[in-house]
């Protein structure tokens, strides 16, 4: 799959500024430590609310792409149901790929 989202991604993975996983990515979020959050689509209802009510309470945003397989398999891990990007040029060139190409400009949140 050519999508500049999953490339971003793993660019972001390998450049060491990328998080995955609920528990640590719950812990950038507390912290204030990432810039935006990508949710899976196929991720369960109650992580979905929890993360975008934490995401809306430190105006971090926060976005719903791809599946869990999907988003594992581009950063080179099993199946991740959250990722957290931390630093803001990634954050940014993946929001602006996302607004441009898949949600006419809206986070979810």
């Amino acid at each position: 799959m050519n999508d500049k989202i999953y490339s971003m991604l793993g660019l972001a993975q390998k450049a060491g500024k990328l998080l995955s996983g609920e528990y640590t990515c719950e812990m950038a979020i507390k912290a204030k430590k990432c810039r935006l959050v990508i949710i899976a689509s196929d991720a369960s209802d109650k992580s979905k609310k929890k993360f975008i009510d934490m995401c809306n309470f430190r105006e971090i945003n926060i976005f719903e792409y791809g599946t869990k397989d999907e988003l594992g398999k581009y950063i080179g891990k099993t199946s991740r149901a959250i990722i957290a990007i931390k630093d803001l040029g990634f954050a940014n060139s993946i929001e602006k790929i996302f607004n441009n190409k898949i949600n006419g400009g809206e986070p979810i949140a």
